[in-house]
């Protein structure tokens, strides 16, 4: 029997990480604002994970990438149609939008899917975590922490900690 070492297992999810990653950014090429359709949308990224009806008649797809990925995205589909803009939200200037008081609802629209969520009964309050790198390739967290009415109390980053050597 062959033994698998933890490297090799580590080897083996960044190659998995960088094909996903590969093929986004392929993805995103091919796509382009105001020219590219829904249809282009779909037939690159699939189904998205949710679709967010905005006030001016656009509807924003969100396509997760957590936990496996660090990132996620929302494209934009104006009304007539075509894409009006796309962007990877799992990133610190996005973070620096999240507010104390905000709703799960806001969050989520804004962040997309959380890898994780975590309730802790005693505290009452619950933590979404997002992954992501800070460049050049430091894997971290964003959490951010609900009170007992749904609304954010808090926000953190931290590293991301690795088991083993």
């Amino acid at each position: 029997m062959k033994r698998v070492t933890p490297w090799a297992t580590a080897l083996a999810a960044v190659f998995g990480l960088l094909s996903l990653v590969g093929c986004d950014e392929r993805r995103i090429r091919e796509l382009e604002e105001d020219v590219s359709t829904e249809v282009d949308v779909r037939a690159r990224f699939g189904e998205p994970e949710n679709i967010w009806q905005e006030a001016d008649g656009s509807r924003t797809f969100e396509y997760n990438r957590q936990p496996a990925g660090h990132q996620n995205y929302m494209i934009t589909i104006g009304p007539g149609g075509t894409m009006t803009a796309l962007r990877q939200v799992v990133a610190p200037h996005v973070f620096d939008q999240v507010r104390a008081g905000m709703t799960e609802q806001e969050v989520r629209r804004m962040l997309g899917k959380p890898a994780k969520r975590m309730t802790y009964e005693r505290k009452q309050e619950t933590d979404w975590d997002w992954r992501y790198i800070d460049p050049p390739t430091t894997e971290m967290l964003f959490t951010v922490t609900f009170g007992p009415d749904g609304r954010v109390l808090r926000t953190s980053r931290s590293l991301v900690q690795r088991d083993g050597p």
